[in-house]
């Protein structure tokens, strides 16, 4: 890490800070007609996050919020480590910002007993006034971002200048793509380790957050 520089870390929730993806949990297990093409669009992109989330969410119907939100915060499992490296940043003045491609009616009750600041977690929103579950994007791309991303990473990055932020990205999937080109290291999983070896990207591979823990600390002591 540089010297003089505050170091910054922007966190994925589903599949990173918790084990299993909570959309695709959610959508199997309703399991509403018609939805294994939409994922299979949204991995291989062919259709935008934003697009495909959407279109996700419209199949079931609002009359299920409280069904859907209950069996979505009830299988989340956060991965190991998660606590500690909240810890880590807290006592090392790191900041820890959660970006996140999940919706907000399950991303805030999981994230409430580690008291993370609400300003710091960033998520799409909901809106069940309707018939279909819609879903609303607070966190759209900026003038700088065409891939319709929904919750931007990327935007959301842009905020916290390289000159005084050494960047560093936790995530796993599609949605981490694009800011992981922006960061100066990316801590990766599955698809996003294939990402950044395609695209050589700096990255070190994490199964739990003690890796990401472990890896800070060496950091911190050669820069000592």
């Amino acid at each position: 890490m540089s010297g003089g520089k505050r170091d910054i870390i922007f966190c994925d929730f589903d599949g990173t800070i918790t084990v299993n993806d909570n959309i695709i949990a959610i959508i199997r297990h309703f399991d509403p007609p018609g939805w294994q093409p939409v994922v299979d669009d949204i991995i291989h992109q062919r259709k935008s996050v934003r697009q495909g989330v959407g279109e996700l969410f419209r199949m079931l119907p609002s009359a299920k919020r409280r069904e859907v939100t209950e069996f979505a915060v009830s299988q989340a499992k956060i991965r190991d480590g998660f606590a500690e490296l909240l810890d880590y940043c807290r006592e090392n003045d790191i900041e820890f910002l959660v970006t996140s491609g999940g919706i907000d009616f399950f991303v805030y009750p999981v994230l409430e007993p580690f008291g993370i600041p609400k300003e710091n977690i960033f998520c799409n929103g909901s809106d069940f006034s309707g018939e279909r579950i819609e879903i609303t994007w607070p966190n759209a791309c900026d003038s700088e971002c065409s891939n319709d991303c929904g919750m931007c990473k990327p935007t959301v990055i842009r905020r916290y200048p390289p000159s005084a932020y050494n960047r560093m990205l936790i995530g796993d999937s599609v949605t981490d793509f694009a800011g992981a080109k922006l960061v100066d290291l990316v801590f990766s999983r599955a698809q996003l380790t294939e990402k950044c070896r395609e695209l050589g990207l700096p990255h070190i591979e994490f199964e739990t957050f003690h890796d990401v823990i472990r890896h800070l600390r060496q950091e911190r002591t050669i820069t000592r």
